[in-house]
């Protein structure tokens, strides 16, 4: 493993995985428009991209998982409870402007 790509993924220090600079790769973005976007050097883009050309099989099987979890959405228990805190947060966004008069 690269010492810019720590044992989750991820670049170094930062929250940025090798998934999320993958995703602009894949698009065609140059290395330093992903660098920019994401916040890191250009050199850390660069060495996620050696990482994933080094471990391409790998990178991709656990890529295309990512994208097919999204794909499939939440589980409907989850979207339940998220629309009742939409629901929670929207009576209590009603209730302060009542309150305040807007």
């Amino acid at each position: 493993m690269s010492a810019m790509i720590d044992g989750r993924a991820r670049i170094t220090g930062t929250r940025i995985t090798v998934y999320d600079v993958l995703t602009y790769a894949e698009a065609g973005w140059h290395p330093s428009s992903i660098a920019g976007t994401l916040g890191v050097s250009t050199a850390q883009v660069k060495a996620v991209l050696d990482y994933v050309a080094q471990n391409r099989e790998e990178v991709m099987k656990t890529y295309r998982a990512i994208l097919a979890r999204i794909e499939r959405g939440n589980p409907p228990e989850l979207e339940a409870k998220l629309q009742q805190s939409v629901e929670r947060f929207r009576a209590k966004l009603r209730e302060s402007e009542q309150r305040n008069g807007v």
